[in-house]
């Protein structure tokens, strides 16, 4: 088994005051409590010459994802985990 490394830099993401946001892959980003659980991720979509940012929140322990929905900015959907 190999392991999966990101090319380039890792991409920052805007603080956000009680979460723990982390660079998994380029355009993905795991949300979770500072010092606490996974809550979800956050994927930018490029759609039509715009970013987008999709929350997800993991559901049963983390085997499921629930789709919160879609913001204008990374600090938007961030949010949805506060």
């Amino acid at each position: 088994m190999s392991a999966t490394v990101l090319s380039g830099p890792r991409e920052t993401f805007p603080a956000v005051p009680g979460l723990t946001i982390t660079a998994v892959a380029a355009g993905l980003w795991r949300v979770a409590r500072s010092g606490g659980p996974v809550l979800g991720h956050i994927e930018r979509r490029h759609r039509d010459g715009v970013d987008r940012y999709a929350a997800r929140r993991l559901l049963g322990g983390g085997i499921r994802a629930m789709e919160l929905g879609e913001f204008w900015s990374p600090t938007d959907a961030a949010e949805c985990f506060r």
